[in-house]
């Protein structure tokens, strides 16, 4: 987390210094600002610093260096169990489907009869991930 606090502030830098450079550079060859480019370069550097304070708060409150940037850590010391995931499963399939033609149904001339119409497909794979280790073969 280190290195991604480095290169935030970095970047940081980077961007307040080219936006600085920017609005003199237009002012200067244009006699005045053009609000859009300035704004937006600077805002970025403002973002980026955002992220860099905050991961530097995450740091420290996890406790100063973490596992990640020791020299002395193994893989397996940071390496936590993230969740029970099924290989077998069609159920995301389905699901990823259905989302799919919800959302190409509003985005294309907000056609809501066609979101209408495969909502229940939605519903369905939702359904089916959530419930899919209470029935069948992997029934717990």
């Amino acid at each position: 987390m280190k290195s991604n606090i480095v290169i935030f502030e970095i970047l940081t830098a980077y961007f307040v210094l080219v936006g600085g450079i920017y609005t003199f550079w237009n002012i200067a060859e244009n006699g005045y600002i053009e609000w859009a480019g300035s704004i937006a370069i600077i805002l970025s550097g403002a973002l980026s610093g955002f992220i860099a304070f905050y991961l530097a708060l995450t740091q420290k409150k996890q406790g100063g260096v973490l596992v990640e940037d020791r020299e002395d850590s193994d893989i397996d010391d940071g390496d936590p169990e993230l969740g029970d995931f099924s290989p077998w499963s069609w159920w995301p399939i389905l699901l990823a489907f259905g989302a799919s033609i919800v959302v190409l149904g509003l985005c294309i001339g907000f056609n809501f009869w066609l979101s209408f119409l495969t909502l229940p497909i939605l519903v369905i794979g939702v359904v089916g991930w959530v419930y899919e280790y209470y029935r069948g073969n992997f029934a717990r």
